[in-house]
């Protein structure tokens, strides 16, 4: 097995409450600034079988990157120790790029929600590590953010119409989807605050 810490242990609390505050930032800012073209943008995301298929690809890569074998070079990089389980690494090593395949020919319904949700899943695991154990001022922020994000990436791969439900339901009144913007800027300005001045360090 490979020496040393995942690089996911490697990520300061700043570091990552400023990133997921610029993403954030950056995503409802436009959402905001641009409402009738985000609306729209919103509404055809759901059956966007092609750009789906990034998002499939990227989070199952990802995936795979955490499952590789200790000893290939630069794709051993976020290679995890699964304990017991490391066992089974090769049959996921084969197992995901058919499964990432098999989805974006055969399941195309949904296939954006499907990607989406399995990118919240990925993305939740580095920003957990980040805050695992700190005593940072407000660093409950970041778990319970990401507990939301495996909760709703669960129930985007799961049950992926609930997204275009959902979607439907806030882009359906001006009002909440200006509110939804606001929400989202505002969370993401928090988190960018605190990356660069209380979770500075951490």
């Amino acid at each position: 097995m490979k020496e040393g810490p995942h690089p996911y242990q490697e990520i300061s609390l700043g570091t990552a409450g400023l990133v997921l505050g610029i993403i954030l930032v950056a995503v409802y800012g436009f959402i905001f600034l641009k409402a009738d073209t985000s609306k729209k943008i919103a509404q055809k995301l759901p059956r966007n079988a092609d750009l789906g298929t990034y998002f499939m690809g990227f989070g199952m890569v990802w995936f795979w990157l955490l499952v590789a074998p200790p000893d290939k070079g630069v794709f051993s990089t976020l290679s995890m120790d699964l304990g017991e389980f490391n066992k089974v690494k090769t049959y996921l090593m084969i197992g995901v790029p058919l499964f990432c395949i098999g989805m974006i020919i055969y399941v195309r319904e949904f296939l954006f929600v499907r990607g989406l949700g399995l990118c919240l899943l990925m993305a939740s695991a580095p920003l957990l590590y980040a805050s695992d154990f700190e005593e940072a001022p407000l660093q409950f922020l970041m778990p319970a953010v990401c507990y939301l994000m495996i909760i709703k990436g669960l129930y985007f791969v799961g049950m992926p119409y609930l997204f275009r439900d959902w979607v439907n339901w806030v882009t359906a009144s001006d009002t909440r989807w200006r509110g939804f913007a606001l929400g989202g800027l505002a969370l993401g300005l928090v988190f960018m605050t605190l990356g660069l001045t209380a979770w500075r360090g951490y």
